[in-house]
């Protein structure tokens, strides 16, 4: 059993300003994506805490070695962070030189692909799509294809009908990586090995959320996910699987949706009853997905809640410019508010400025700078902060670390994590390497959203603040252009029921 191994995994948030090229993307060819990260997890080593699952596996090596299959792997692009739209050529490189090496495989009996669902290409849309389209093109209709997904994907109706099985993340915070890989793999061999032609059932369901309203560990999601389990589970059903979708996409297709796969057509008629059930329960919750955080309306608030707090440390989102949802990262709006609050202990994890950043590393630790920090990748959301500090600490990343430098900057009472490029602080190990201990200060305002699993494990407490920029969490604030209308929020009181889409839906 030979099962190809590949895929582009990106989120693409259309309204940034900012294209993403090759160099926002780690690519493993051949050998590597068997032993390394590449997509086995979302987050970099070391970052699991006790909250996390272990793996069954360490690595898809072993995983195929107890599949006994015979892994052909091609090659893997990671985003390296989420970002604006994916240059088409840049794309194109990479789709075709996964399409050349299906090619040139050999005999294969199934493709795994590891894939976000949020992958926008420039003219081209989903990127997941004519992935597949292109796959199918020279793998042909009778090769089983398997596909591995974040929740926050945005699916089209041509992707369901052209892959036989994918599963999602049952988790967000994403703590489930590589058991969703696991899934996705260990299905598609059963189905190879029994002859079984799986059927997907696809209904797209009208609505669109932030991730932090639809975290896992709470409600209605907790439920929802029971419910997709428990149907997963029935006689004849390979998986059911929700995807809430990536809202902050203006595309055509943006929306939450689900999916039940029959293990065969004898079982159609069954995953259809299922999956129209499942849809409905998800609708039927629209008015309650919610935050499971904190929350402050403006950064002003956070800021004097956890100034009042008696937790030594309190964790703060600025939700409005996350950087994990494709933003630019650099509106300096909360550090403003923090230095005209005269704030006696903070820390702003961080601001994306490639010249500030040359600055401090050319004058050195010890030495006062005068910056003009953030508002040069963002300007429509906060102009830049001129601020004068001390550099106390400067991270340079070896030539193989795909790290970002870091500056450590002390302004008044404020230490500034300025980096020469987009990144996103998930994890203490980050802080550390800007000599930071995140929970000996009081105040550490992070560009996220949710927190990351690590830092929700450790924060004393976490706000989550309602702040402007291009990941907005109030949708209805945003200029959507492409969405299919109606949709909730932006469409509060129109009538639904699910109705299936995809060709193995059609006639029931």
């Amino acid at each position: 059993m030979r099962i190809a191994i590949a895929g582009i995994s990106h989120e693409a948030l259309n309204t940034s300003p900012l294209p993403t090229t090759l160099e926002h993307f780690k690519v493993w060819r051949g050998q590597e994506i068997l032993q390394g990260e590449s997509g086995f997890s979302p987050y970099a080593a070391g970052a699991a805490t006790a909250a996390m699952v272990a793996p069954k596996y360490a690595s898809l090596t072993q995983m195929m070695d107890d599949l006994g299959a015979e892994p052909v792997p091609i090659l893997h692009a990671n985003g390296l962070a989420p970002s604006g739209t994916v240059e088409q050529s840049v794309y194109l490189d990479l789709r075709n030189e996964i399409v050349d090496g299906i090619q040139q495989a050999g005999p294969l009996d199934g493709i795994c692909l590891i894939l976000h669902g949020a992958l926008l290409v420039e003219n081209i849309w989903s990127g997941e799509t004519d992935l597949v389209r292109a796959i199918r093109a020279v793998a042909g209709n009778d090769i089983l294809i398997s596909a591995r997904f974040d929740l926050h994907g945005n699916l089209t109706e041509e992707f369901a009908n052209k892959t036989d099985i994918w599963t999602v993340y049952r988790t967000a915070p994403h703590r489930d990586a590589p058991q969703t890989l696991e899934r996705a793999m260990t299905l598609l061999a059963h189905c190879i090995r029994g002859g079984h032609r799986p059927r997907p059932v696809f209904i797209r369901v009208p609505m669109i959320l932030p991730g932090e309203k639809a975290t896992t560990e709470v409600e209605p999601m907790k439920s929802l996910l029971e419910l997709a389990v428990e149907i997963g589970q029935q006689p004849g059903i390979l998986t059911a699987e929700i995807l809430v979708g990536f809202g902050w996409a203006d595309a055509a297709y943006s929306s939450s949706s689900i999916v039940v796969i029959a293990e065969d057509d004898i079982h159609l008629p069954h995953a259809r009853r299922q999956a129209r059930r499942l849809a409905q329960a998800m609708w039927d919750q629209r008015h309650n997905f919610t935050f499971d955080q904190e929350v402050a309306q403006s950064a002003d608030e956070a800021i004097e809640l956890a100034l009042a707090a008696g937790e030594s440390c309190v964790f703060i989102a600025d939700s409005g410019d996350n950087p994990t949802a494709g933003t630019p990262g650099d509106v300096p709006h909360f550090l403003s508010r923090l230095l005209a609050k005269n704030v006696p202990d903070a820390v702003v994890a961080g601001i994306p400025d490639n010249a500030a950043a040359r600055i401090c590393f050319e004058a050195g630790v010890g030495a006062t700078v005068s910056l003009s920090l953030g508002g040069k990748l963002d300007s429509q959301h906060g102009a830049p902060e001129e601020v004068t500090g001390v550099v106390e600490r400067l991270y340079q990343p070896g030539p193989d670390s795909s790290d970002a430098a870091i500056a450590t900057v002390r302004v008044g009472g404020v230490l500034v994590l300025v980096t020469d490029r987009r990144t996103f602080f998930s994890t203490l190990n980050d802080f550390r390497k800007a000599g930071v201990e995140p929970l000996d200060h009081k105040v550490v305002v992070v560009k996220l959203g949710y927190l990351m699993p690590e830092l929700r494990d450790a924060a004393p407490r976490e706000i989550l603040a309602l702040t402007p920029g291009y990941s907005d969490m109030d949708f209805t604030r945003l200029p959507y252009n492409y969405v299919t209308r109606p949709i909730f929020p932006l469409d509060e009181e129109f009538a639904w029921s699910p109705v299936i889409t995809n060709v193995a839906g059609y006639g029931g």
